[in-house]
């Protein structure tokens, strides 16, 4: 059985590690290359705060969602609080390894105007095989605010110090946006592919009827079909088609709801619980979102 390790403060990163006391207790910077990993194999690791870690040395040794971690040519992950990560195999050490992780826990940023926008950072949802590979400019620039930050650390703490580090955190975080919407479009043949795929997925489900037996599918469910993490797929069809997975299937149950206006005898209750509502009114309050008519009004001008 996986020993299970659940890290609660930054002071237990640094006892797991044996690197003593943390200059704060609410994040820390560690450099890879100085560092020797103490974890058991075997192991599953879950935290209480983010972690955004970059290797270059650590081959198929960490499971991160469903498949496992190659960190051999410096890619970047972003981990959310309580995300889970499994070590499995021994670690495949390089001459030249090197990398970073910076570690803050969510209580840095909770009275901060960061705090509001981490739901925005949806890559802290995306699975291994959905990581940031960098150029060696980007990589530059994320480890210049990594810097900057350890700098802040190890300087006496004062009253300007949480500003200036929630700061340059957000900074980072801002870049890593930018790079994955750069990496976003630079897969654009695969995109096309991933959204061509949806389209016939959500075709299909509701042309066979899969609606009324099992209600709307989630956007879990698309993103299971093709492979790929949740938010990592309403992040692709945002950036291909201007509209996320949750708009997508709204789109076709929309579809499919004209259709039953205006092709079936049914009445609005009946056609809201075919369509998967328990409530009409949230049905009749989505199609009037939708089309600006409620389903009636609809049903009548055609």
């Amino acid at each position: 059985m996986k020993e299970r390790i659940h890290l609660q403060s930054i002071s237990d990163l640094h006892t797991l590690f044996n690197l003593g006391n943390s200059y704060h207790p609410m994040v820390t910077v560690l450099d890879f290359s100085k560092v020797t990993e103490q974890v058991e194999q075997q192991s599953k690791i879950t935290t209480d705060f983010y972690s955004i870690l970059f290797k270059n040395y650590c081959k198929n040794n960490i499971k991160y969602g469903r498949k496992a971690i190659d960190f051999q040519d410096g890619s970047l992950i972003c981990i959310a609080p309580n995300q889970v990560i499994e070590i499995d195999n021994e670690a495949i050490e390089r001459e030249d390894k090197m990398g970073w992780g910076l570690f803050f826990h969510p209580d840095l940023i909770r009275s901060t105007s960061l705090n509001d926008k981490m739901n925005t950072y949806s890559f802290f949802h995306y699975e291994v095989s959905e990581a940031l590979h960098l150029s060696d400019k980007e990589k530059n620039i994320l480890y210049e605010s990594v810097q900057k930050i350890q700098h802040e650390i190890q300087e006496n703490i004062d009253v300007h110090s949480q500003q200036i580090i929630v700061s340059t955190i957000e900074l980072l975080l801002s870049y890593c946006l930018r790079f994955y919407s750069r990496q976003l479009i630079t897969r654009t043949h695969t995109n096309k592919s991933i959204v061509s795929q949806i389209k016939h997925v959500l075709n299909q489900y509701f042309s066979d009827n899969k609606i009324h037996e099992q209600g709307l599918p989630t956007v879990k469910y698309l993103a299971d079909k093709v492979h790929v993490s949740p938010s990592y797929l309403s992040d692709l069809l945002k950036k291909e088609t201007g509209k996320n997975a949750q708009e997508h299937i709204h789109f076709y149950l929309i579809e499919e709801a004209k259709n039953l206006l205006l092709n079936t005898d049914k009445n609005i209750s009946e056609i809201a619980y075919h369509l998967g509502f328990v409530y009409p009114q949230y049905f009749n309050k989505l199609f009037k979102k939708k089309t600006g008519k409620t389903p009636v009004e609809y049903r009548n001008l055609n």
